[in-house]
């Protein structure tokens, strides 16, 4: 693999996500301010939508890594799960010794009991639910459920909802208006720009231990417009490039690898005319323009 050949600690374009390779680009960062200014307000619901691949995990993941001492965060990355099945998996979460024979009522009972113990303690659950449009209505209603936990004052549990925009088609049913007037602050990831994809890629080829000119900026600008922006799919891109150069023992990509990369992606290659011939002449476009953008117009 390419790691050694170009110096790297480790994978700079690895579709895990990974907080060392937090971007902090506008989107990103907007988001966690908003989720942590509505957190410190002790607000119930919280809900962050983004299309698929725009960083919605890696956010999640961030947050939890952010929050202080104050905040006892409760992960659930896996949706698919019943009422029960959600009630145990918080409780677990929470730290409540749970045995095979604890009836339903008496688990709910048990986490009720544990979050006012965090609150007199002066420490605040926040529940934190990745894929939350692959949530059930009936597990819906148990988070709701949930939510009604409180005491005269406050809340006894937050919660952090993260899901692709079909999140805002489920709770747009009636049958879980409840829930969708509890959330008091929402924000919806947008995709990168191509400055944005641009300094995307130089901070993970850099954080990396690698040298920014692996992938020259003509080529960035290409990936940026092939990509949309989209986080995951410039990941997919640029590793197939690198792949594609340390195949041919180069020390830098070129746009021969960056094509056949784009190719290889079918969401990439899908967004390009399929006219081979249309693809060079945009191709060119996009490099007379960086040309004309670094050195000038001749003449001038």
């Amino acid at each position: 693999m390419y790691q050694g050949f170009y110096h790297f600690t480790e994978m700079p374009f690895s579709l895990t996500p990974n907080t060392d390779f937090f971007c902090a680009l506008a989107p990103h960062n907007e988001a966690l301010k908003v989720i942590l200014s509505a957190l410190s307000m002790s607000e119930g619901f919280i809900k962050v939508t983004g299309e698929v691949g725009t960083g919605k995990t890696l956010l999640c993941r961030k947050l939890i890594n952010h929050l202080s001492d104050k905040f006892v965060a409760c992960y659930l990355p896996n949706p698919y799960l019943t009422p029960d099945e959600l009630r145990i998996a918080f409780a677990n979460e929470l730290g409540i010794d749970i045995s095979n024979d604890v009836a339903a009522q008496g688990l709910h009972s048990a986490i009720e009991t544990k979050l006012l113990a965090l609150k007199k303690e002066g420490r605040q659950a926040v529940l934190i639910i990745d894929e939350a449009q692959s949530l059930s209505w009936d597990a819906l209603e148990m988070l709701r459920l949930f939510s009604n936990l409180e005491t005269e004052k406050s809340k006894l549990l937050q919660i952090v909802l993260f899901g692709q925009p079909e999140l805002d088609a489920n709770l747009s049913n009636p049958k879980v208006r409840q829930i969708r007037q509890r959330i008091s602050f929402s924000y919806t990831l947008r995709t990168m720009t191509s400055a944005e994809v641009d300094y995307y890629i130089g901070h993970r080829l850099t954080t990396a231990g690698g040298s920014e000119q692996l992938i020259p900026k003509g080529l960035r600008a290409f990936i940026a417009l092939v990509t949309r922006g989209t986080p995951r799919l410039v990941n997919i891109v640029c590793h197939k490039i690198l792949l594609r150069a340390y195949g041919q023992g180069k020390s830098a990509a070129s746009w021969q690898h960056t094509i056949n990369a784009v190719f290889d992606t079918d969401d990439c290659k899908r967004r390009l005319v399929p006219r081979q011939s249309i693809v060079i002449l945009s191709i060119a476009a996009v490099a007379v323009a960086s040309a004309l953008h670094l050195y000038g117009a001749p003449g001038l």
